[in-house]
């Protein structure tokens, strides 16, 4: 199978770097380094990791008038993207006519085109329906000569800022087209760990040179697909496929903050994605569910797929986590799930059906670790 999986253009480095290779998205990819994804979580937290991003999908629209391809974007996604400024992106998510998610994406205005960061399984898909949908009018590029690179962690800003100082007046979500380590990169102050950091997207020859030159700092150390994944879920971020799918609403998963008033019911440019007659009115009628934290009791992490339960009696289950493991900044094992609304509010005591038997677990107030964004 290991010779239908892609490589990213890092994929000799990690090998160099001991890197233990997993199958991911149709990619092999570094899931640890030698020092553990323990050690690489908490190397985040407190300085800086590194992660290699560059199987997720980098795609440019582009149109006669920028505005166009602004407006057609907004009949697949509930987002402003024609009030979206330049040099400055925003998260949205692609709707089904059901009002469920079928991926989440970033969407950047760089001026006289959008640049669109979709998640790698879906990037097939999304390419296909974008190109349905907005051609010819739109041109919809998938950008295949570029690596993409992830710095985070609080001495993210200063690692990179001695490439290139003007990235120390980035704010959270800004963009920019700067030369670091001698390439043209497109920079976005932003992340999938819950820190300030940023996302480089940098020419496929250079992005090797690149990596070696942040990992030359003593601050900074390779992080893995295995605390990447911890980082998000202390973070309280969705992972498409587990969080968030095709059935999920974003009124469940608490998501509607991504559609913006000029969207809603009422607004200037309100509907006119898939699924908006559903979607304004689940928004309207509130969610019969919730994306929740949960604080398992104990040491052993309750996982995706663990069923949850009102009382140890209870025959019928109210929930299930979509997403647990061990918190390594909180010491304690964490997971996120949907419950039934009523049973949402932060303190209430469920119970996870592990191996058949019926272990505490407490609803928690999401994110576990308090975001360190540059607004």
């Amino acid at each position: 199978m290991n010779e239908e999986l892609k490589h990213t253009p890092l994929y000799d480095l990690h090998v160099e770097l001991g890197a233990k290779m997993v199958p991911f998205a149709g990619y092999e990819m570094p899931v640890q380094y030698p020092a553990g994804v323990m050690a690489e979580h908490k190397q985040t937290r407190t300085k800086a990791g590194l992660f290699d991003v560059s199987h997720m999908g980098q795609v440019v629209l582009r149109a006669r008038d920028p505005d166009d391809a602004a407006l057609a974007l907004e009949t697949l996604v509930p987002v402003d993207v024609l009030g979206l400024a330049e040099g400055r992106q925003r998260y949205g998510y692609f709707t089904n006519e059901g009002g469920g998610i079928e991926d989440d994406l970033m969407i950047a205005n760089r001026g006289d085109h959008l640049f669109l960061v979709v998640n790698a399984a879906c990037k097939d898909a999304d390419l296909a329906r974008m190109r349905a949908a907005l051609e010819p009018q739109v041109t919809v590029k998938l950008i295949r000569n570029r690596g993409l690179l992830a710095l985070q962690g609080p001495a993210a800003v200063e690692v990179l800022a001695e490439h290139h100082p003007g990235v120390r007046d980035m704010r959270f979500m800004d963009v920019e087209t700067l030369p670091i380590a001698g390439a043209e990169c497109w920079v976005s102050r932003s992340g999938y760990t819950g820190e300030d950091g940023f996302e480089i997207s940098v020419p496929e020859a250079a992005t090797a040179d690149l990596a070696r030159a942040l990992l030359a700092h003593e601050d900074v150390s390779p992080v893995g697909l295995g605390a990447r994944d911890s980082l998000r879920l202390e973070a309280g971020l969705c992972l498409y496929g587990h969080d968030i799918d095709s059935d999920t609403s974003p009124v469940d998963a608490g998501l509607t903050w991504a559609i913006q008033k000029v969207r809603r019911e009422g607004g200037a440019r309100a509907g006119g994605f898939p699924g908006a007659d559903r979607l304004l009115a689940a928004m309207a009628e509130g969610p019969a569910r919730k994306r929740v934290g949960l604080l398992p009791d104990g040491r052993a992490p309750m996982r995706e797929g663990v069923q949850l339960f009102a009382s140890q009696e209870a025959d019928r289950p109210i929930g299930q986590v979509t997403s647990g493991g061990f918190g390594p900044t909180i010491g304690a094992p964490v997971a996120m799930g949907y419950v039934r609304a009523d049973l949402a509010t932060p303190g209430t005591g469920l119970f996870g059906d592990v191996r058949g038997k019926r272990l505490p677990v407490t609803v928690a107030k999401l994110p576990f670790v308090a975001p360190g964004f540059k607004r």
